[in-house]
């Protein structure tokens, strides 16, 4: 029987301030809570779950790999699909979320506009462009 790795349970994003992250998420996503304790709190998006883990605790999670420094620059970049991104991108803005970057079109074919959370994670959202 062949290997199937082509599901993504869960993404976990290792945060510098765990209520800080947890309260963007909730302003910004305004997700369902399936899990939470004092260093973690993890999220249910449609067919994914986002971990926010406090990032003294990833160490045990990726040894013997390093975490990466806050501020070191960004290493993800998450990707939402929208309908109308203009549209998102006002509503990101009547919660207070600064865009780091667009509206714009991008030449493979996509409108999308990018924003971080606290800790400097990057999701994008995105439209086809027809």
């Amino acid at each position: 029987m062949p290997m199937l790795l082509d599901r993504i349970e869960v993404v976990t994003l290792f945060v510098d301030n765990i209520d800080e992250a947890k309260a963007f998420y909730q302003k910004v996503f305004a997700l369902d809570v399936v899990y939470e304790d004092a260093v973690s709190s993890v999220l249910k998006f449609s067919g994914t779950m986002i971990n926010l883990l406090d990032a003294a605790h990833a160490p045990q999670l990726v040894e013997p790999s390093a975490v990466s420094a806050p501020g070191s620059g960004a290493r993800i970049l998450l990707t939402i699909k929208v309908d109308d991104v203009d549209s998102v991108c006002a509503e990101l803005r009547k919660v207070g979320i600064a865009l780091l970057n667009g509206p714009i079109d991008r030449p493979w074919g996509r409108r999308t506009a990018a924003f971080a959370d606290s800790s400097g994670h990057v999701w994008e959202i995105a439209q086809e462009l027809r």
